[in-house]
């Protein structure tokens, strides 16, 4: 299979084009290839951090530190010290996957590979930084290289480590093959769904295959119990209302003859607003303790990890369209057809400051769409310009206005 296209694509980036230094893209090209080829999974990212490091180390930044063991937090100087923080996340961690793609820069690590893009996040956030430390800012601009976004982790750690003390706002992008290289989303309100991880334990009583009225048989009951948690979506959300509940994996016996005592389901639900999600949370559990009760089971739900829904401010998100127009221009700015209902840990930064996290299109021109977390995952690295120069004009736009 031939290697990814490089370049900037034609169309939307014709602005772009003529402004974006060859060297620079060169460079972010080389940089995601080698990040892509050693992948590292969430809270091990330390080759990769390291890598990260020295990249930003050469733009000589105000500060530069390492935090919450492998994110790497740099502020690029702006104009006026004194002025509001901006701050740019990127984000670094890979995925449990065996690579399919063939590319010549393909993983090397088996079993592990970028396959959500974060290769592609943290090359053009290290691009963003050295265009804003060839033209600055207002004020400074953080640089968040951030891990375990994966585990819905790693913005947490950041904040826990006051990588957000001093910012007003803040933006992030990730990559969408949906949309072809040129093409960005930059809307104010839902941009990802909450995604509320979550196990239901069923207790019975174990007995013979043969007999099964002497056991309370919690299969049956956890049959019963996928079914329903159906019914919350058709029948008890709202028509119109954006919701999901997965059931993703099963474990319960141990032989073909033998009814076991506990069955346990693992799912994650999610929606696209506080109240959404806070009404799906509490039917999931009335409704799986009601239908286990109805089987004779006893049904304990623990909620796992736990990520909020992604929703843009209306003020970031005009900022953030007014630099896809100066460096795109305004045919660049595109829409989702519909809700997003991936879970993106971008979210709790957007429960401490403003911000405006953006999705920016990786498509080759005429290509097919390919999902993320596919072993066949692929981008179009033209996207690395393009990502960079949005999210550093962004950077500029907010800061004149704060």
């Amino acid at each position: 299979m031939a290697a990814e296209s490089s370049g900037l694509a034609g169309g939307g980036t014709a602005l772009l084009v003529e402004s974006f230094p060859a060297e620079l893209e060169a460079h972010l090209i080389g940089l995601r290839r080698d990040l892509h080829r050693r992948p590292e999974l969430s809270l091990t990212e330390h080759a990769t951090a390291a890598r990260l490091e020295q990249e930003l180390a050469r733009l000589e930044p105000a500060k530069l530190e390492r935090v919450a063991g492998t994110g790497v937090v740099a502020r690029i100087r702006g104009r006026d010290s004194s002025r509001p923080w901006v701050a740019l996340r990127g984000d670094i961690d890979a995925l449990p996957i065996e690579e399919a793609t063939g590319l010549p820069f393909a993983s090397e690590v088996p079993g592990v590979m970028h396959a959500c893009g974060h290769d592609v996040h943290a090359a053009w956030a290290v691009g963003a930084a050295t265009l804003l430390a060839s033209r600055p800012a207002a004020g400074d601009v953080v640089i968040l290289l951030q891990p375990a976004e994966e585990l819905a982790q790693g913005a947490l750690a950041l904040m826990a480590a006051g990588a957000l003390d001093r910012v007003a706002v803040i933006f992030g992008a990730h990559v969408d093959r949906r949309f072809e290289v040129g093409r960005v989303v930059a809307s104010a309100g839902p941009m990802a769904a909450s995604s509320d991880a979550f196990e239901i334990e069923l207790l019975g009583a174990g007995g013979h295959g043969a007999r099964p009225q002497e056991a309370r048989d919690p299969i049956v009951g956890a049959a019963a119990v996928i079914q329903a948690l159906q019914t919350i979506l058709s029948r008890r959300l709202a028509p119109g209302r954006a919701g999901v509940i997965t059931i993703g994996k099963i474990a319960a016996g141990t032989a073909s003859n033998v009814i076991p005592d506990r069955a346990n389901l693992w799912g994650t639900l999610r929606a696209t607003c506080q109240e959404d999600r806070d009404f799906l949370c509490d039917e999931l559990v009335q409704v799986a303790t009601a239908c286990a009760a109805s089987y004779g089971l006893e049904a304990q739900i623990r909620f796992l990890d736990r990520t909020p829904p992604l929703v843009n401010s209306a003020q970031p998100a005009d900022w953030a369209q007014a630099a896809v127009e100066r460096v795109l221009g305004r045919q660049a700015l595109a829409e989702l057809s519909g809700p997003n209902m991936a879970g993106e840990d971008f979210a709790f930064y957007l429960e401490r400051v403003p911000g405006c996290f953006l999705r920016i299109g990786v498509r080759e021109p005429g290509g097919s769409f390919i999902s993320t977390h596919s072993p066949h995952f692929r981008v179009d690295e033209g996207a690395l310009a393009v990502g960079a120069a949005v999210l550093a004009e962004a950077a500029r736009v907010a800061s004149e206005a704060l």
